[in-house]
């Protein structure tokens, strides 16, 4: 697999069909991701936090989809072969802030593997939407979702996956 990297959104708090979380289920998924491979962890972070309630968390995404700034950008893909892009289902795709970190990136010739936490959703559109902002790169379309219920006892099926 080369060296890989996966770039994550997480939030803790109240969660949809699990409850208040002290650890959010895809940062769960992404630490079996790099026990399992070995890859560097960015997790993405929103400048400004999201409530803990889920119903006003929802929300302010919405209210953040094409604008959402974010704490620091993730590293520079050059020493990566495979780029991992991990988040929760908001509206029907990833987290608005995994689209403000990658979408200035050079995907040029990089493997991109989509993961998402849900609780119905699945991929939502989320392969389509990486596959649109990651030009250059070859994305898996398959990608893996994850129930978010059942993330803590995932770590099997990310094996079977990758």
């Amino acid at each position: 697999m080369g060296e890989s990297l996966i770039v994550y959104f997480s939030r803790t708090g109240e969660n949809y069909g699990v409850g208040y979380v002290d650890k959010g289920n895809t940062e769960i998924v992404a630490e079996y991701v790099q026990e399992l491979t070995g890859a560097d962890l960015f997790k993405v972070e929103p400048t400004v936090p999201y409530s803990d309630k889920y119903d006003v968390c929802i929300k302010e995404a919405k209210e953040r989809i094409g604008a959402a700034p974010i704490q620091a950008t993730p590293p520079d893909l050059a020493p990566y072969d495979t780029v991992f892009i991990m988040s929760p289902i908001y509206w029907g795709t990833y987290a608005p802030e995994i689209e403000t970190a990658i979408k200035d990136l050079d995907w040029t010739g990089k493997k991109v593997r989509v993961v998402s936490t849900h609780e119905g959703s699945g991929l939502g559109k989320m392969v389509a939407d990486v596959t649109r902002i990651c030009k250059g790169a070859d994305v898996d379309k398959t990608g893996l979702a994850i129930k978010g219920s059942q993330a803590k006892s995932s770590k099997s099926a990310v094996a079977n996956w990758l």
